[in-house]
């Protein structure tokens, strides 16, 4: 289906121009500004709070899942292939310059992510069967007063979860798995499936319990794996970054197997995988931590702010230093292919820089699976009510097993169009919103 590839490519351009590229960059700007840098004043403090978040429950405390489940769960969706397969093809099409430009959204995101979780947490309500609802939909439709666009919100987030939330997933850790195992895509989609719908039937409680146990784990071996290449490789690291850093703001020359970048595009691919990557200003997060039992707000978005900082400062950034460091960035490869070939140069042995990759992509990939259900389901209960999540549970499961092997091409544009338009009633939120949030942030001893 080249035409329908085509298509989708030039609609996630025209998306993702200069007007998303500056509704994006400068909403965080704004909130970092009226936040005071609240990512880089407390940050320390954030990691603190974030050590003791699986406390007991105070008696002014409402939610479902411990702050430290609720972090987890919201990793869980975005520490995904957007760190392994989204950094490679940000670097591919865009040039090492589109790291620069994930960390710069990495930074700015983490006020945007503080921002998006505490409207959650100061909007939330307790839903028909008990649980604690929240997210864009609520603080849209409560605090702007804007149903048909908390209704906007509601309906791209269930197309989201259905398309980067599964379909993407399902894609890439078929991939893994053939090279692997040799397992042939159909089968390992009837496995994902089937583990997956284990987990989301539980419902919030076991999804929380799966991801904190998991999400710290697979993160770890991960690390572990691409801090060895960069240790082995130690003196190609600072040439590196000056290459990331010079190419972000310089058009790249066509070498090797890479076509040659412009600057635009370099801004465009980083802006783009940043986003999907840390999920920053996309609105689905704030879903997951709206379950956190705690009742104050502040310190719940500052332990939420630290997962941008996990996921892009430091997942994203290992992942693009050793595709650069051992200089496979202009092989011509792509997605997985780049990330796996760079690790296979990195560590040497019987194909452990291979194992890594796909261990680490199918781990990511199965807990993006569950954070993206639940944020799915959230969104069609509060569209349709709980009659409709049992369908939906279906829907998605079944589709883990259908897009196990449709093409990489098609399913990366499409990813690219369902952020871009899920992220727009959010930001539209976000901007309504701040001055509550600055508000909040200068009366609350904890975040001045």
């Amino acid at each position: 289906m080249p035409d329908l590839i085509a298509i989708t490519g030039e609609i996630a351009g025209f998306l993702w121009g200069l007007p998303m590229v500056l509704l994006l960059a400068g909403t965080g700007i704004y909130l970092t500004v009226g936040l005071r840098g609240i990512q880089i004043r407390k940050t320390a403090y954030a990691l603190k709070l974030l050590f003791r978040a699986g406390g007991e429950k105070g008696e002014h405390d409402k939610g479902d899942i411990s702050p430290l489940q609720a972090l987890t769960t919201a990793l869980s969706a975005t520490v995904g292939t957007g760190n392994i397969a989204g950094v490679a093809t940000a670097i591919a099409s865009g040039g090492p310059g589109a790291l620069f430009w994930m960390w710069m959204m990495g930074v700015i995101g983490m006020a945007t992510k503080f921002s998006e979780i505490f409207l959650s947490l100061k909007f939330r309500e307790v839903g028909p069967d008990g649980k604690m609802c929240g997210g864009p939909m609520y603080y849209i439709e409560k605090g702007l007063g804007a149903k048909w666009l908390a209704v906007t919100f509601a309906v791209c987030c269930v197309a989201a979860s259905l398309g980067p939330g599964n379909m993407v997933q399902s894609n890439s850790i078929a991939a893994a798995a053939k090279n692997l195992f040799g397992l042939q895509p159909h089968v390992t989609g009837a496995i994902a499936a089937t583990l997956v719908g284990f987990v989301i039937l539980g419902g919030i409680a076991r999804i929380g319990k799966v991801t904190e146990k998991l999400v710290p784990v697979m993160a770890m071996i991960y690390v572990i794996g691409g801090v060895a290449i960069l240790l082995t490789h130690i003196d190609r690291v600072p040439g590196a970054i000056y290459l990331i850093v010079h190419s972000a703001f310089n058009p790249m020359a066509a070498t090797g197997g890479f076509a040659g970048a412009m600057v635009s595009e370099s801004i465009r691919y980083g802006v783009a995988r940043g986003v999907f990557s840390n999920e920053a200003g996309l609105g689905s997060a704030p879903i997951a931590h709206a379950a956190a039992i705690t009742h104050l707000p502040g310190r719940q978005a500052l332990i939420g702010m630290i997962g941008v900082f996990i996921d892009t400062i430091v997942i994203c950034t290992i992942t693009g230093l050793v595709i650069v460091t051992t200089g496979v960035w202009d092989s011509g490869l792509t997605a997985v292919d780049l990330t796996t070939h760079a690790f296979g140069i990195g560590l040497p042995g019987p194909g452990w820089g291979g194992i890594i990759v796909s261990v680490g992509l199918i781990l990511f990939a199965f807990t993006t699976f569950i954070g993206w259900s639940y944020y799915g389901l959230q969104c069609v209960e509060y569209l349709l009510g709980l009659k409709a999540a049992l369908a939906y549970r279906w829907v998605f499961v079944a589709l883990i097993f259908i897009s196990a092997d449709m093409k990489v091409d098609l399913i990366w544009n499409m990813v690219d169009i369902l952020v871009a338009v899920m992220a727009v009633p959010n930001v539209i939120a976000l901007l309504g919103l701040s001055m509550l949030v600055f508000s909040a942030a200068r009366s609350d001893k904890d975040l001045l």
